[in-house]
């Protein structure tokens, strides 16, 4: 019996929504301005940044219509590519995805440290203290079975979107000084500048690739996608462009160069330094819940992985009275604090996540070309396609390439970072050949 799709275009413009905004909009945008080193290429980078994110929503939308399996890129990748593919692509996912959890406990770190630790720890190792003691923290919380329910999450994204509000506030105080602080310019070309800019933006627009799990679930989904997908990310956009302003109005380039603890500063402008104690104890607080969520969500794709008999079969153990994956999460859990013991700075962190992702998802994008080939019977059944194709799957994958390029390109003044990177492929081909060597051909039906 098919299922009858129930979420109309106003619920899928949240989801949107909600998948887009983190905890990036509050530390990133230093990162754009240390890249861009001027105000042009700053928020040029957000735009275009939203522009495509726009053409991977509808991407991606289209793939999920077309592919509605459950399992996400996993599934897509074996699908149109080849199983052990699609292992080593989504095996360097899940390790991006422990990164991705890493950085934004970074940013949790940045706000809370001046609070918690002397003036000897307000460096990396005191960042490393915290983050690690966080992630640790929550690990022995859902260990004992205690989860986060969707209200608290539906309350974090109101917050989030009031703060940036409030945070929008400070450029109609006329008491507010713009800072002095001259702009560190970029050493290298526009091109270059550019490139490296979009890192960390494209890094705070993504979760729109969430979208591939909505394709039918959509009431009037041909024309509901598109308008949907399309006001979400305008908003998210709008939102964006006005934080960044917000901050650019109180700061200048020069001092978002150097705040990494931008809401917090930005607040500390309005409320003064109870202010400022009270949003970094509350980004903290979101941070929290964010790294929480993944550590209850990302074992799940391990599971699926077993299930196909890729992984060994612990990794789909659960535990009957708290339901927990206790080894899968305790494995995402030792990602997590290898890769902090390593890298402990935000920056640092970003290239290797955003160096994994531009790959995976326009390797995920280009898909759409093969199963547009592969469901051609799904043609003019009703089901959302992407209105200017091939353009608008094109614009996404060569500016993921573009930004994959810069990466790259900045990995050759530390080659072992590269290494590290193709190596983490690798792995992932020798684990699928690994665990599929003895691995039973299925009996087919008769």
């Amino acid at each position: 019996m098919s299922i009858k799709p129930k979420l109309n275009r106003f619920d899928l413009t949240m989801i949107v929504i909600s998948l887009v905004i983190g905890m990036g909009i509050f530390a990133a945008p230093s990162d754009v301005a240390i890249k861009a080193g001027n105000t042009w290429i700053f928020f040029g980078a957000w735009i275009f940044g939203g522009l495509v994110s726009l053409c991977g929503a509808l991407t991606f939308a289209e793939i999920g219509a077309r592919f509605p399996a459950t399992g996400g890129f996993y599934k897509v990748f074996s699908y149109c590519y080849h199983p052990a593919f699609a292992f080593m692509i989504n095996w360097v996912l899940v390790i991006s995805n422990a990164a991705s959890v890493a950085a934004v406990a970074l940013i949790g770190a940045d706000y809370i440290r001046p609070f918690l630790l002397p003036a000897s720890l307000q460096n990396d190792l005191g960042t490393k203290i915290i983050t690690i003691t966080s992630v640790m923290i929550l690990y022995v919380i859902n260990f004992l079975g205690i989860k986060m329910s969707a209200r608290t999450q539906t309350v974090l994204i109101i917050f989030k979107m009031a703060m940036i509000v409030l945070i929008c506030t400070t450029v109609f105080r006329s008491d507010v000084v713009p800072s002095a602080i001259v702009a560190v310019p970029h050493t290298g070309n526009m091109v270059t500048a550019f490139g490296l800019s979009l890192v960390a933006v494209f890094f705070t627009y993504g979760g729109y690739q969430q979208t591939i799990n909505f394709g039918g679930d959509i009431i009037n989904a041909k024309t509901n996608i598109p308008k949907g997908i399309r006001m979400g990310i305008i908003v998210v956009l709008i939102l964006y462009l006005s934080i960044n302003y917000a901050y650019y109005h109180v700061l200048g380039i020069g001092g978002l160069q150097q705040t990494p603890s931008l809401a917090a500063k930005m607040v500390g402008v309005i409320f003064g330094a109870t202010g400022y104690k009270i949003t970094s104890i509350m980004i903290f607080a979101s941070v929290l819940a964010y790294v929480n969520v993944n550590v209850l969500a990302n074992p799940r794709v391990y599971y699926a992985m077993a299930e196909d008999g890729i992984l060994p079969p612990i990794f789909k153990k659960v535990n009957p009275k708290t339901q927990v994956q206790e080894f899968g999460m305790s494995f995402f859990i030792a990602a997590i604090i290898v890769i902090l013991f390593f890298v402990a700075k935000f920056s640092e962190m970003l290239k290797y996540v955003m160096f994994f992702d531009t790959i995976g998802l326009s390797l995920a994008a280009v898909a759409i070309f093969l199963l547009r080939k592969k469901t051609k019977h799904l043609d003019g059944t009703g089901i959302f396609t992407i209105k200017w194709f091939p353009l608008v799957p094109l614009i996404f994958i060569i500016s993921y390439w573009f930004v994959t390029i810069n990466i790259f390109i900045t990995f050759s003044e530390n080659p072992y970072a590269a290494l590290i990177c193709l190596a983490a492929y690798a792995l992932g081909l020798v684990i699928y050949y690994t665990c599929t060597r003895n691995k039973k051909p299925e009996t087919p039906l008769t």
